[in-house]
């Protein structure tokens, strides 16, 4: 990190935080340096997209996160990830929650890992919380439904709510000792989206748009992408990401649980290809991938000092 890297952090919370993209223009616009340069060039697009106009589809402006080894495992074959990448990225992971309107991961996520989901190693507020659970599969017991920290969306198709009301609030819900968990605090309140799940078609999938739609409707415009690998994968596939951080970790960890899966195409020709630059992390490398042509700009393969 640079030097003065707690000051230049300062001065993009304080571009982040003001109404227009006069500041943040400023500060992006005067670099010190090459490492200030290269950090800034990482961060600059959550800014940009903070004070760019509403897009006309109704969608946030997306960037996805996701940690894997060498051989593209998120986690082991029985679920742990504690930690795939190291100190380095789990502080890139909380500014990036810093930058953004909302955190959203996906309720396997949520089952295995508890997360929190806060910006408690980095100076920063805290995004809103976003489970995405269409079928709302959860028990209602996640620690961050009840921590009352920053406000919390379990976001689930509308035939679902009800049911994801009844877990939220303690009704009915009993736990291993008889007794209801406790009643989730106002902060965290569900939120129902219409034709979420196909009601005709229940293979189909979700549809993200929908999602995504809904969230950009209450004002959450910065979406970050979390995880887990399943749900960063749909994101993808849907066309739904601006951008994509790929952590890799020098970590090889064999028949483990896989990160993006998505369908293969028969030639090379047709893969994605995104335009990219690398910055190192630590031990960690992390692929910056434009995913949208209007990125064209950025140096394909260049790899910018840290």
């Amino acid at each position: 990190m640079p030097a003065d890297w707690a000051a230049l952090w300062d001065e993009l919370l304080e571009a982040r935080a003001v109404p227009s993209g006069r500041a943040a223009a400023a500060c992006l616009a005067r670099p010190r340096s090459a490492e200030q340069a290269a950090w800034l060039a990482l961060y600059r697009p959550l800014l940009e997209a903070r004070h760019a106009q509403a897009r006309a589809d109704g969608l946030p402006w997306a960037l996805a996160q996701l940690g894997q080894s060498l051989d593209g495992c998120v986690a082991t074959a029985s679920g742990d990830s504690y930690f795939v990448t190291g100190a380095a990225s789990l502080l890139h992971l909380h500014r990036l929650r810093a930058l953004c309107d909302a955190v959203l991961v996906g309720a396997g996520t949520v089952a295995a890992d508890d997360p929190q989901l806060t910006t408690r190693r980095v100076p920063g507020p805290n995004p809103v919380r976003v489970v995405f659970d269409p079928a709302a599969s959860l028990d209602g017991r996640a620690r961050l439904l009840h921590d009352g920290l920053t406000p919390v969306l379990w976001l689930c198709d509308s035939r679902h709510a009800e049911s994801a009301r009844a877990r939220l609030h303690g009704a009915g819900d009993a736990g291993a000792a008889g007794d209801a968990h406790p009643a989730a605090p106002r902060s965290s309140q569900v939120l129902p989206v219409d034709g979420l799940l196909d009601a005709d078609d229940p293979g189909r999938g979700p549809d993200l748009a929908q999602a995504f739609r809904a969230l950009a409707r209450r004002g959450l415009r910065v979406l970050l992408v979390e995880g887990g690998g399943v749900t960063v994968s749909r994101c993808l596939q849907a066309g739904l990401l601006d951008r994509l951080h790929l952590v890799i970790a020098p970590v090889i960890i064999g028949t483990g649980r896989r990160g993006l899966q998505l369908p293969s195409p028969a030639r090379m020709a047709d893969c994605l290809r995104p335009v990219a630059r690398r910055l190192p992390l630590g031990d960690d490398m992390l692929w910056d991938l434009s995913l949208r042509p209007a990125d064209a700009g950025m140096t394909a393969g260049a790899q910018t000092p840290a």
